[in-house]
């Protein structure tokens, strides 16, 4: 398939914020793609060449796409960045030098799909010395080759910046539509962009098992060449230890009244460990392998958990979730996460680390165990097997600390036990449920005294004056709706002025400098990767930020590298909290 009619789909896309619309483009571009282009396709149209569990990103700044667009178009660096300041897009500010390029010119090239993925992936990979150059290079052969509009989405591509609002909803939908769209009497009106359904119940049917599929295999090109063949084939999409998993999520809830009211008498109350989820995989060849919630693969940064496993749990394979704790190894006293949390990323002196910060595992669910996936299986039965399997050591691995009970009071108790312990809180769980990868589902529930709080993603920032010159020291905030990022607000509070003293302006302007999308004077606009919680002291109405809320006296109190884009607040979330505020308050 040629890049051109990608582009196209691109700017279709760009131009329409209905999600049904997204819907019809994308399952009219699956529908009449060749097989041998499916692959390459689903992974470009999201804007990635990778599938969800590869924790690689394409790893080009700015200013190595400053660099390849004067290298290919013969302007000069100082040219494309004064461009850019004013155009606030590289993609576009490429589109711009090449349409006065072209127009001198009368060579061309037809791209492939299959050759722009080729190349992004290279870029991807490469490392070490005069990789910079390379990429430069690899670059600069892709838009040197490009029409206009190809250049922008090549460039929009390489920065993982596309703005056309494709989700994983989307994604999920335009392959039902695309391939059982006629036996679900699936018709969209273009004119009224809306969408006649035949058979709803069929749908959903068709729905969960993509999303099943999905949730499973963490990569939607499996899923597209999977409906490619049949309904049937959807289902033969198993999880495999080795290939991570998304982990299910918890809603919050006020108080136990309410947990019980929601996930029903008798429930499983446990701990709410202060700590980072890990997803601990033994594959079928014996291989231990640690994922974080992000999917990130860190079973470098934690040699000792691969030990614990090997010793402490039964089984040829498995998946586990579980919660580790960090703890000082000379009191032996649990540590808050921001302590810990900086062993996510080390990749060197990590026997240091393993001694000055030792982690004690916490395991409480168990989605697959020897060939065998429980993710249907109630959680009850799912919590067996692990008192099977498990052999706790404190300090090491041990089961996360459970009641199961109906009474409030027992309830109670056990939350102030946790707390007077240094915990979070404490978990509600359903006892019946299955377990949903990826999804906050009301049959487990989390309760801790400060519900205040979000995580949200950094996605701009402004730059200080006085003594804060030359660091960003004001955040701009997004939560999330149908794969879309809105803007909730602004934060500076939280931060310390000395990196000695914690979460510092320091530290956060070298983590979001190389993130960099897109200056407009003061201003920077950053790839929404960092996130953060943020404390609050109650939800306002704001015309003034596209989620159309703002957050009073927010202050930030932790970085969350464990966390990920798809982790932060919802929309919904965020409704649901402003109107249970406004009924606290009557």
């Amino acid at each position: 398939m040629l890049y051109s009619e990608l582009t196209a789909v691109y700017e279709r896309l760009e131009n329409t914020s209905k999600r049904l619309e997204k819907t019809f483009i994308l399952a009219k571009l699956f529908e009449h793609a060749k097989d041998e282009d499916l692959h390459e396709l689903v992974y470009l149209a999201s804007g990635s060449v990778f599938p969800d569990y590869e924790e690689k990103e394409i790893g080009v700044s700015s200013q190595i796409i400053i660099k390849a667009i004067s290298t290919s178009f013969g302007v000069s660096t100082g040219e494309v960045e004064k461009k850019w300041k004013s155009i606030g897009d590289l993609g576009k500010v490429a589109e711009q030098v090449a349409t006065i390029k072209k127009q001198k010119t009368l060579f061309s090239m037809h791209l492939t799909i299959k050759k722009v993925f080729e190349n992004i992936k290279k870029i991807a990979e490469m490392t070490g010395k005069g990789a910079i150059e390379k990429k430069i290079a690899l670059i600069s052969e892709l838009l040197t080759a490009a029409k206009p509009l190809e250049a922008r989405y090549i460039v929009r591509t390489v920065l993982e910046d596309m703005r056309v609002g494709v989700g994983s909803g989307v994604m999920r939908d335009a392959i039902i539509w695309a391939f059982f769209g006629k036996q679900l009497g699936i018709k969209y009106d273009e004119k009224n962009k809306s969408v006649e359904i035949h058979d709803r119940e069929k749908y959903k049917q068709y729905a969960n098992a993509a999303q099943q599929a999905f949730d499973r295999s963490n990569d939607f090109a499996v899923v597209i060449k999977a409906a490619k063949k049949s309904f049937k084939h959807l289902g033969d999409i198993e999880l495999e230890p080795g290939i991570p998993v998304k982990v299910m999520l918890a809603l919050k809830v006020k108080n136990l009244k309410e947990g019980f009211e929601t996930v029903g008498k008798p429930c499983a109350i446990e701990t709410k460990y202060d700590g980072f989820r890990m997803m601990i995989n033994k594959t079928e060849d014996g291989k231990i392998k640690i994922f974080t919630r992000r999917l990130d693969e860190v079973t470098a940064q934690f040699p000792e958990v691969v030990e614990y496993v090997k010793k402490h749990v039964k089984g040829k394979s498995f998946i586990l979730d579980s919660e580790a704790v960090g703890y000082d190894p000379k009191k032996f006293r649990y540590r808050p996460f921001q302590e810990i949390s900086q062993r996510i990323k080390r990749k060197y002196e990590i026997q240091r680390m393993m001694h000055e910060l030792p982690v004690e595992v916490n395991v409480f669910d168990i989605l697959y165990f020897d060939g065998k996936n429980l993710i249907s299986t109630p959680f009850k039965e799912r919590r067996k097997i692990l008192n099977k399997i498990v052999t706790e050591s404190k300090w090491k691995l041990k089961l996360a600390k459970q009641l199961i009970t109906a009474d409030e009071k027992d309830a109670e108790k056990f939350y102030h036990e946790a707390l007077k312990e240094g915990e979070e809180g404490i978990m509600m769980k359903n006892l019946t449920a299955p377990y949903k990868p990826g999804a906050r589902v009301g049959y487990m529930l989390k309760l801790k005294p400060e519900l205040n709080e979000f995580d949200l993603a950094i996605v701009g920032a402004e730059y200080g004056t006085g003594k804060r010159k030359g660091w960003l020291s004001s955040f701009i905030l997004a939560c999330q709706d149908k794969g879309k990022l809105l803007e909730i607000g602004k934060v500076g509070t939280g931060i310390k002025e000395k990196e000695e003293e914690g979460l510092s302006f320091i530290e956060l302007t070298k983590l979001l400098k190389p993130l960099i999308i897109r200056e407009e004077g003061k201003i920077v606009h950053v790839k929404p990767e960092i996130i953060v919680t943020i404390t609050y002291q109650e939800i306002q109405k704001s015309p003034t930020y596209a989620s159309g809320f703002a957050l009073r006296f927010p202050r930030m109190s932790r970085l969350r590298p464990d966390r990920s884009i798809k982790d932060i607040a919802f929309l919904e979330e965020i409704r649901k909290e402003y109107s249970m505020q406004g009924r606290k308050r009557k």
